[in-house]
């Protein structure tokens, strides 16, 4: 008998181990959303933002990181007024194999590792039925590796 977990060991690969670490939720009352997912599921706030893109509360179960965002910036091509998942994000080994990958496949990259060293960056493309998918090499706040 196959299990679960031999049928999906043919996916991974070891030289990149994407793990999902990061999810983005669009809202307009960051702390009022922030608040239910605290009560609901016992999430600890991490930190808080308040950028010229968004301004929102980090919330983390110890493992994931969710963004709680009011968006400045129609990133998604939806309109400032849209509420729900905006984008999610994984933990890559190596950003260019995975943007290698992302390139075969036709994904459109939206967003490029900037050019600064030190700061912490996500490179985002857009996968299949537009979904934004964020990664990075290092882990968003609260996130384990």
């Amino acid at each position: 008998m196959v299990t679960d977990r031999a049928r999906l060991s043919r996916y991974h690969t070891p030289t990149m181990a994407g793990k999902l670490r990061h999810i983005a939720i669009s809202t307009k009352d960051p702390d009022k959303t922030a608040e239910f997912y605290k009560q609901v599921f016992d999430m600890h706030e991490v930190g808080r933002t308040d950028t010229h893109l968004a301004k929102g509360v980090y919330l983390s179960d110890g493992t994931i990181n969710m963004a709680i965002l009011d968006f400045k910036t129609d990133q998604l091509g939806r309109g400032l007024d849209y509420v729900g998942v905006h984008h999610f994000g994984f933990v890559v080994d190596s950003h260019d194999e995975t943007d290698k990958r992302f390139d075969e496949l036709g994904a459109e990259c939206m967003q490029e590792r900037p050019k600064d060293p030190t700061s912490f960056f996500e490179v985002k493309h857009r996968g299949p039925d537009g979904v934004v998918i964020d990664t990075t090499e290092h882990p968003w706040l609260g996130a384990k590796v």
